[in-house]
């Protein structure tokens, strides 16, 4: 058979399928669009309660204490920069972005790759899966959830959970599995429940690993920030696209450098975390 015909065929049968989903899925599909936007809303609204001042202050506060002094002062003064070129309200928008899509991919990241990590039939369905989510281009995530969400913040946070959720799970798995079998052989010989394993055995050893792998689940969402933006997502990712669209070099320029420091920002402070509970674990 013309493997253009398999091609067509294929072709059409998904997009027969997207339009039965679209059409008989929309009123669950509304109810997720506002649910995600109201979640982002509300990030976004407490973000917006405190001036830019008080944002910079408080990083530089966590910045102290996760890492040094040094690292909290270049904290806060970078995200001040953001504001002096006129972009809070959009670094705002981004943040709130990336940590409402975080939030999401950790919840189901996190639960998912506990289960893997106990169960290995379950951890080989997923690795597959996983390996095929982290290869596909990013944007690819867009076009379903345009058909089904339409354009908008819930869009983008859905394309940006899909990307964010793999670290999670794997990091988490691999850290369950990583538990020293002397330990599980001396849970078992003082006569542990099945929870008691899970919670003073198996799961101070996965923290650190859980750890890194909200880290990378962080790092992939500021990945798709400018994808995201195609969207209407709003934040800095519409600016940098929207600066493309007309040639606005400086804009875009700016939009980006606002995204280097807000992800460098929030990369040492997850990470110096993470380091001070492995440190705390040993």
């Amino acid at each position: 058979m013309d493997t253009s015909i398999i091609t067509d065929r294929f072709d059409s049968v998904t997009e027969d399928a997207l339009g039965w989903i679209g059409d008989n899925g929309q009123g669950l599909f509304d109810f997720v669009s506002r649910l995600l936007e109201g979640s982002y809303d509300g990030i976004l609204g407490l973000l917006q309660l405190a001036p830019p001042v008080v944002i910079a202050l408080i990083a530089a506060l966590l910045g102290w204490r996760l890492i040094n002094l040094a690292a909290g002062i270049l904290a806060g003064v970078a995200l001040l920069f953001c504001a002096t070129m006129g972009l809070w309200a959009e670094t705002m928008s981004t943040l709130a972005l990336v940590a409402t899509a975080t939030i999401l991919a950790l919840l189901v990241g996190i639960p998912l790759g506990i289960l893997a990590g106990f169960a290995k039939s379950l951890d080989r369905v997923l690795e597959p899966v996983l390996d095929l989510i982290q290869t596909m281009p990013p944007y690819i995530y867009l076009l379903p959830a345009i058909a089904l969400l339409g354009y908008g913040p819930a869009t983008a946070l859905i394309a940006t959970f899909i990307v964010a959720m793999p670290p999670a799970i794997r990091l988490t798995s691999l850290g369950i599995r990583m538990t020293p079998r002397e330990f599980i052989e001396l849970g078992h010989a003082s006569g542990l429940t099945s929870w008691q394993m899970f919670t003073k055995i198996r799961l101070p050893f996965a923290i650190p690993s859980i750890m890194a792998g909200i880290n990378q689940s962080l790092m992939m969402a500021f990945g798709m920030v400018v994808i995201a933006g195609i969207v209407g997502s709003g934040g800095l990712g519409e600016t940098i696209y929207g600066a493309v669209r007309t040639l606005d070099i400086a804009t875009s320029i700016n939009a980006a450098i606002a995204i280097v420091i807000l992800t460098m920002v929030l990369d040492r402070l997850t990470q110096s975390a993470a380091h001070r509970v492995k440190a705390g674990a040993r």
